[in-house]
């Protein structure tokens, strides 16, 4: 897991280990993959007064849609290069760019993981899909337990990967982070992503305001919130994550068809996050196949 100091993984989709330590270092460079795939389309879903930016990958072929929430800080690429290629393989996948973030332009108008779940479930609505699986990493995670709270009737399956309900699922010094990050803190790796899309500092500093304010002003979520999910749902941590295991384990009982995953590794190195330096590509593949058993089970 890389770290840094002030920004954490929940914000950015980057892990750091030495907060959970009580320790914070400077990062070393990652290295950048991009994704083989190519989307089959791609385009903008008026959605909440919002353009939402989306990508296609893979044909449907009579199966049930992946759609893919990217975490803070992060555009599909940061996040998903490496399992886009692997996951399209027997699915069509549906990945998102959320406000502020990549080629979705900031609005004004409210920013929070509720406003995010409302505005999958709208662009579900827009492509004509009635019912898809969610896979969300970090705050992606945390938007797709809100998309099975708020619109139970799009969801199939949930996997949730590296997200919090609480604000305990963050061991105690990250929130100290949190409150003395700056945006020097955003990883260049996030930065350069950004402005390759949308060549805006401002654009870019906005994300970073978004992002931040958002997790500075996190409130917990009723434990009824976490029972109300009927979706079958798969949360997924790793063993050395910035998300404390014992809080997925607690979310995991509270769900009621929940199943647990804790996966050798720091924040997203398991499925080979941009931000996680030399992954073998042996551990997206062991991710995925996860994921795809997960997805394909006979619900019970």
């Amino acid at each position: 897991m890389l770290r840094a100091r002030g920004f954490t993984a929940m914000l950015l989709g980057a892990a750091l280990p030495s907060i959970a330590h009580g320790q914070a270092t400077r990062p070393t460079a990652p290295t950048v993959r991009t994704a083989s795939s190519r989307p089959t389309r791609s385009g903008y879903a008026p959605v909440n007064g919002l353009q939402l930016y989306y990508e296609v990958y893979g044909d449907q072929a009579g199966g049930v849609p992946l759609v893919l929430l990217h975490g803070g800080g992060s555009t599909i690429g940061t996040n998903f290069s490496r399992v886009i290629p692997l996951l399209e393989k027997n699915r069509q996948l549906i990945a998102v760019e959320f406000q502020a973030h990549g080629h979705t332009r900031d609005v004004d108008r409210p920013f929070s993981f509720a406003q995010d779940a409302d505005d999958v479930a709208a662009l579900l609505n827009f492509l004509h899909v009635p019912k898809a699986d969610v896979l969300g990493f970090s705050n992606g995670g945390s938007t797709a337990l809100q998309v099975a709270i708020r619109h139970p009737g799009v969801v199939n399956r949930i996997v949730s990967v590296a997200s919090i309900y609480k604000r305990d699922g963050m061991p105690a010094p990250f929130w100290d982070f949190m409150q003395k990050g700056t945006f020097a803190d955003l990883p260049q790796v996030y930065k350069d992503e950004y402005l390759k899309i949308n060549p805006s500092q401002e654009g870019v500093r906005a994300m970073y305001e978004r992002d931040s304010r958002r997790m500075i002003g996190f409130k917990d979520w009723p434990d009824e919130d976490i029972r109300s999910i009927q979706a079958p749902t798969l949360v997924v941590v790793g063993d050395r994550d910035i998300v404390r295991p014992e809080h997925t384990l607690e979310m995991s009982r509270l769900l009621p068809r929940g199943r647990l995953s804790i996966l050798p590794g720091t924040h997203g190195e398991y499925m080979g996050e941009m931000m996680t330096p030399n992954v073998h590509e042996r551990v997206p593949q062991m991710f995925v196949a996860l994921v795809e058993e997960f997805l394909s089970a006979d619900s019970k």
